[in-house]
């Protein structure tokens, strides 16, 4: 970790930093967290710390540790699935919009994105390949011109970042989704709403299925699916 600079939002670097550390593997499931480290190692008091701690508590991606303390909770199965089924109705949704409303931005804006994820895959740079899908998936949201579908991710991308960090650290060769993506730019960029919608619902229900299945061979679940 970097020590951060004092600003406002100085709670939600210190969230954006500890959700990095777990994403990328260093903080993994069952690791205990000890709130005067992580206050050192990002230069800042144990306030704002403690802060971001409490949320990522209330977002599940902590829990309290046996005596005292907070650990990483390990990742549900039964969660992961149920977010992920709510993430393909929302993206779906967030594509069908966006070809409606704002075909001509999705051509010239989108190809952009769709390199630097290609270029974060090549790299084998994890949190700069989740960053890069939030990007894109952010830039769809915008295009939607609705402003509910954001802020209602919010919490899902929380949990998508730890799952998606959960298991490229376990890949030798990191999936490439860029392919999708392109898919669902080029039918927005068409101004091809139904096709658009079922792009992105696939892409969505396809990355759960794997991500599932991953995380069940990987052992990084904390308990298997029932059907």
């Amino acid at each position: 970790m970097k020590i951060l600079e004092t600003q406002p939002k100085l709670v939600e670097q210190v969230h954006k930093a500890i959700l990095e550390e777990i994403s990328g593997g260093k903080l993994r499931p069952g690791s205990r967290i000890i709130q005067e480290q992580i206050a050192k190692e990002l230069g800042v008091s144990r306030q704002p710390v403690q802060q971001a701690l409490a949320l990522l508590r209330n977002q599940g991606v902590l829990r309290d540790a046996p005596g005292r303390g907070l650990l990483v909770a390990p990742l549900d199965i039964k969660y992961v699935r149920n977010m992920y089924d709510m993430r393909a109705v929302i993206e779906g949704l967030a594509c069908r919009r966006a070809a409606e409303l704002n075909p001509k931005q999705a051509k010239a804006k989108g190809p952009a994105l769709i390199r630097a994820g290609r270029k974060a895959v090549a790299a084998g740079a994890y949190n700069d390949m989740i960053a890069a899908d939030m990007a894109f998936h952010h830039f769809i949201y915008a295009l939607s011109e609705n402003p509910f579908i954001a802020p209602a991710m919010e919490a899902h991308w929380t949990n998508t970042q730890r799952v998606m960090g959960g298991v490229l650290v376990n890949e030798e060769q990191p999936r490439n989704v860029w392919g999708q993506h392109e898919a669902m730019l080029d039918a927005i960029a068409a101004g091809d709403g139904q096709k658009a919608e079922e792009l992105g619902r696939q892409h969505i229900s396809q990355a759960a299925d794997f991500m599932i299945q991953r995380l069940e061979e990987n052992g990084s679940a904390a308990e298997e699916a029932t059907g």
